[in-house]
């Protein structure tokens, strides 16, 4: 079962471990989050239908991240959105997690860790999209 991290109401991160992964397509993301976090999960010979995406005006508040942990582990702080600690996190080879609101440090936790960093954008630098906890 996907762990969600919700403080005053507010989702701040969710953690989906990589033997969580369903049948078919699942998502996890809510309809208004400003990323979208899916997994595929097919036997060989399933086609998916051939789609395009059409041009629609979004506003976007705040920068979201998926980690996608490839190889090795990291340990997640997860911060409320004053800036005050809320959880821990361990995310091993494989795990997922979605960070939505408030803050996030990590620490690396093996040798080799391959992380894969997904962003919504578009980037405006970082003075202007972050500040440190």
């Amino acid at each position: 079962m996907m762990k969600e991290i919700i403080k005053d109401g507010i989702i701040l991160a969710k953690h989906i471990r990589a033997s969580e992964w369903e049948q078919g397509l699942k998502f996890y993301s809510n309809d208004d989050e400003f990323i979208q976090v899916g997994t595929w999960n097919y036997d060989a010979n399933k086609e998916l239908l051939a789609h395009a995406h059409n041009e629609v005006e979004r506003k976007v508040y705040w920068t979201q991240e998926v980690l996608y942990i490839k190889q090795g582990s990291i340990s997640a702080k997860i911060y409320d959105i004053y800036d005050s600690f809320v959880e821990e996190l361990i995310a091993k080879e494989g795990d997922v997690l979605i960070l939505l609101r408030g803050g996030h440090g990590y620490t690396i936790l093996e040798d080799n860790t391959q992380v894969l960093e997904i962003k919504n954008g578009p980037y405006v630098g970082a003075d202007n999209d972050r500040r440190r906890i």
